[in-house]
Formats: C-alpha cells, structure tokens, sequence
C-alpha cells in the first residue's frame, strides 16, 4: 500500500531556520500572532505532521508503506491559517514574504522525505504570481529529491492570477515539468474562491470545493498544455472519482459538437481550437491524466474501467480528519473485496511507485511485515467488522452496520 495522498509540514516555529537568517526578526513577530487553526493540529495530533518516527508507526500499523506528501501546516509570512484560504496578496512586499516562507517549507520536506530514504515522495510548492522563479524553484527541487512532483496551485476567480487555460502564459511551467518528469499535481481546496465564516458559506464551500477543483483539467485540455507536451503528466487528488467518467464524456460530447456540427454555435466557437488539437478529451485523460483517488469507496471502484485501472492511485488522506487511519485496512477491504487481486495492487501501490518513482523491491520486505495480504483484501467486510469510528472517513459512507 503507497499512499497517494498524505499531508505533513513542520512545526511551526521549525520553519525558521529553513529561512534566510535576515528574516528571522520579522518571523518572530508573524510567529507570535499565529494562532493553530485546527483541532488536528493541536496537542497529541499535531507532532503526526512533523515527527518523522510516529509518522511511520502509524503509517506502518494502517499497512501503508510509503507516501506522497501534500502540505498540511501553513508556510510562514502567509495571513490566515488556513491552506485553502488565502486572500490574494496586499502587496508585493507581502508577496515576496510569502514566497520565501513557501520556500522554507520546500527546504523542511527535503529533510523529511530523507529522514525516510525511499518512502516519502514530497510535493514542492510554487507560487503563479512568477513564473521565471516557480520554474528555478521546480528545478531546485528536482536536484533536491523531491519526487513527487509540483503542486499547481488554482487560479480561483479573484485571486489575480493568469487562469490556467492562458497557454502562453504558463509555457515555461509546463515546460519544465516534462522536462524533469515532475507530475503536476492539483488537490482539490486551493481553485476554490475566498468563503466567508459563517455557516451557510462553509456549508457552500464544502459542497462546491471539488467543482472548482475538477475545472483545471477543462481549462489545462483547452489551453493545449497536453496536446503540446504529450509527456506530461497530470495528478487531481482529492477530488472523488465518480465525476471522471460523465466529465470526460461531456466534454467528448462538445469536442464532437465543435468539429461536426457545421453553422452550430458549439462549431461557431470551438472549431478552430478543436482543430488543432491531436485528442479528444477522453484520450488525453487516459494518456496523461492519473486520479489520487482519497478513500475510494465501493461505488467508485465499479468505474475503474472506465477511469482506467491503470489511472487510480489510492490514498489514505493521513493524517487529516477524514482520513481512512486507522482504519485502512477496513477501507480497502470494503472498496476492493472480490477485485482481481492485480487489478487492487495497481491502484492501491502499484500504480503510485510507476508515477512517483517508488522502488517496490526495495518496498517489499516492508509490505510483508506490515502490509494487508491477498486474502484478507479480498473477503467482504462484514458490518459487524467496520471499526467503531470509521464512519468519519468518506470511504465508509452508506455502509449499513456502522457501530455508534
């Protein structure tokens, strides 16, 4: 089991010393007005992000081997303690501070993806407001070991930023990323507008976050980043599964309409970029395209055809709320019972090692000691067996026989 989702950050006054030594004053002040934002972040919980050894007992006791790792703790310099939330810039003083305290996390994940040499495959983060310094700062962590790609942040309405289907633009990005082989990945939260704080708009950001998230691959398709740069490849995590299928064919459907449909308003419109265009949507989808399919419950598994098998990366989303820890055990049993036992391998390790470069000889003593075996995946999860809890985590969702 490799997961392809987790999140970790270092603890936040750890960040310090990854910064330039001129701004440790100005840290000190930012650091003494945070406040920790959540509940899993605080106490006991908090150290899971940060504290290499329990990270890997915990991982371990779930049956997990190795990991991507998405961040989880803010940066430094950055105004409300929430990653998904973050108002756009006041200045370009404020900006360049955020910048290098985006940095300073890149620099603490390389020191802890090596605290556990081939098991952790951290992501680096960049920023959109440059992109001459997001391609050095890619290259930089290529060189570093960081081998779980990029993390493409969203360009929410409001934001100031370039949108993602503005090809020109973001050429250099694309660009580099095939270059290095480093997947860009995009995990639902971050295309999502500003919410506001009460009920109803946290209700509406629940709702929508993963709509705003599933855009990107429309506007990356239309922009021809994958039609220019066929190896490429592209990573939407977090973001259920299900939507994959009726998007795709939806947008088949439109590509068909605007190639076709001679005096349409879809042919009006579309032709001229249909028609410079190799693939339909579809087809790009199953040549570049890979799902971190967090907590991929029964339902979703019945489309892994198609998705494509060879598409879905399963993650356990450790060690958020949500997550399947401790219970992954259970989940994968409740989602893949009955599946072709090669078919599960793929999408629960498999599929993630070829992506992110994991080495599962190297992995495998460790699976035989920790990991779920063959059969136990494949039997039905009884009611009687779902764990007290385990209806937190999505994976579970509808399952009858949930103990109070």
């Amino acid at each position: 089991m490799i997961s392809a989702d987790c999140h970790g950050g270092g603890e936040i006054h750890g960040y310090r010393d990854y910064l330039p030594a001129r701004l440790h004053a100005e840290f000190d002040t930012w650091v003494a007005g945070y406040e920790i934002p959540y509940p899993d972040l605080k106490g006991d919980l908090g150290p899971r992000n940060w504290d290499s050894d329990r990270r890997l007992r915990d991982l371990e006791a779930d049956g997990v081997v190795a990991e991507v790792i998405f961040p989880n703790t803010v940066p430094p310099f950055f105004p409300k303690p929430s990653l998904t939330d973050q108002p756009p810039a006041a200045n370009a003083g404020d900006l360049a501070l955020r910048w290098e305290g985006l940095k300073a996390h890149n620099r603490w994940m390389v020191d802890f993806c090596a605290a556990a040499p081939g098991r952790r495959a951290g992501i680096v983060q960049i920023m959109l407001h440059d992109i001459p310094a997001a391609v050095e700062e890619i290259r930089w962590a290529k060189e570093a070991g960081l081998t779980g790609g990029v993390l493409l942040p969203g360009t929410p309405p409001g934001s100031g930023l370039v949108p993602m289907f503005d090809y020109a633009h973001y050429e250099p990005l694309w660009r580099v990323c095939e270059e290095l082989g480093m997947p860009l990945n995009h995990h639902t939260g971050s295309a999502a507008p500003p919410a506001g704080e009460t009920d109803v708009d946290k209700v509406v950001f629940l709702t929508e976050v993963s709509w705003w998230a599933h855009r990107a691959f429309t506007h990356l398709v239309v922009s021809g980043a994958m039609d220019r740069h066929p190896d490429l490849q592209f990573v939407f995590t977090e973001q259920g599964t299900a939507w994959i299928p009726e998007e795709t064919r939806r947008l088949d459907y439109y590509w068909h309409r605007m190639s076709t449909a001679v005096g349409s308003q879809e042919y009006e419109w579309g032709s001229e970029l249909v028609g410079r265009m190799a693939l339909k949507p579809s087809e790009y989808w199953a040549r570049q395209c890979h799902v971190g399919a967090s907590f991929q419950r029964p339902a979703e598994a019945k489309l892994r055809y198609q998705v494509g098998v060879d598409r879905v990366m399963w993650g356990s989303d450790y060690p958020h709320k949500e997550a399947s820890h401790p219970f992954s055990r259970e989940a994968l049993q409740l989602t893949y019972n009955g599946i072709d036992p090669v078919e599960v391998a793929a999408m629960v390790g498999g599929n993630a090692a070829k992506l992110y470069g994991f080495d599962l000889d190297a992995l495998a003593p460790i699976a035989a000691r920790v990991g779920p075996r063959v059969e136990q995946v494949w039997a039905p999860l009884a009611p009687e067996d779902i764990p007290v809890g385990a209806d937190k985590c999505p994976a579970f969702v509808g399952v009858t026989g949930v103990k109070p």
